[in-house]
């Protein structure tokens, strides 16, 4: 079984519901028979994203994650970046720090957690926000691969075209976005991921921060059993997000089964029933998911309203 949970699912300046980060969880079993995963993966790590992890800690079915009343980040095996705005990674740098504490002081057998992403993204990650406040350490300066074993996901020698499992069984492949140009589509590292089960040929789509880009998305999403996709709720010129009026023109077949998610705290206003009335609904934090292993409920557990 593979499940998903939202941190949360606002927009970067969201105050109600959390930026947009998500725990995808692999279960041999099931979260019913399970304590914890036998594998899991962070998708982004925004700066509103160590809170809605404390708070996510103490629901049922994720005390794994918990460990003397804190976070108990070792609990997190991968970590994945689908680029480098402050709600999808500001709170990498209390997790890497938190969690070698946490290796050093409380259980030294816990590997380092992966850190994946495709070279562009690792690389503005460390040198652009990261490096100077975790560049140093105990007298001596330090990289990336102090913190995390560096998995760089594509690129000619990267050696894994740009694809990684979970327990042998889900691939996750992934693919450019259309989410900030500086001369042309996809000259800025951003990217989205495609969730395959191998075993019953099944997928999902995870859009990440993405303009409207059918020509990208749609083919992905005509076989996928969810989508989720990133929208802007409010019409703005030369938007970095898909906007909802135009994510109202795929077709429907294809909205029923996509799930909004990244949208801003105005959501509640009546003119926004739409997406109840046309999509698969908002998406809800802090609420697991079932991707694979049995029915999907895009239209059940997993709205907002």
């Amino acid at each position: 079984m593979l499940t998903l949970t939202f941190l949360g699912v606002g927009s970067a300046f969201a105050k109600r519901n959390y930026q947009s980060n998500a725990l995808v969880e692999a279960w041999s079993e099931s979260p019913e028979r399970q304590d914890a995963p036998d594998d899991n993966l962070l998708i982004d790590f925004g700066s509103t994203g160590p809170l809605a992890l404390y708070q996510l800690k103490d629901l049922a079915g994720f005390s794994y994650l918990v460990r003397n009343g804190a976070i108990y980040y070792p609990a997190i095996r991968r970590v994945f970046i689908t680029h480098v705005h402050q709600d999808h990674i500001g709170g990498i740098e209390e997790f890497a720090i938190l969690n070698r504490r946490s290796r050093l002081y409380q259980d030294s057998s816990v590997e380092k957690p992966l850190l994946l992403g495709a070279p562009g993204v690792l690389d503005l990650l460390w040198e652009n926000c990261l490096k100077g406040g975790l560049g140093v350490m105990a007298n001596r300066r330090v990289a990336l691969d102090d913190y995390f074993r560096v998995v760089r996901l594509g690129g000619a020698s990267a050696g894994n075209d740009g694809k990684f499992t979970l327990l042998d069984r889900y691939e996750l492949s992934i693919f450019p976005t259309d989410h900030v140009r500086l001369n042309e589509k996809y000259d800025w590292p951003s990217y989205g991921l495609v969730i395959h089960d191998l075993q019953s040929g099944e997928s999902v789509v995870y859009s990440g921060d993405t303009r409207f880009d059918p020509e990208s998305l749609i083919p992905k999403a005509e076989h996928a059993r969810l989508i989720f996709h990133d929208v802007q709720l409010e019409p703005e010129p030369d938007s970095v997000h898909a906007l909802l009026g135009e994510l109202r023109t795929w077709p429907e077949p294809l909205r029923r089964k996509m799930v909004l998610y990244h949208f801003s705290d105005g959501w509640e206003d009546p003119k926004y029933r739409v997406v109840k009335a046309e999509f698969a609904g908002f998406a809800f934090p802090q609420r697991r998911v079932v991707l694979f292993g049995s029915s999907p409920h895009p239209s059940g557990p997993n709205r907002v309203v």
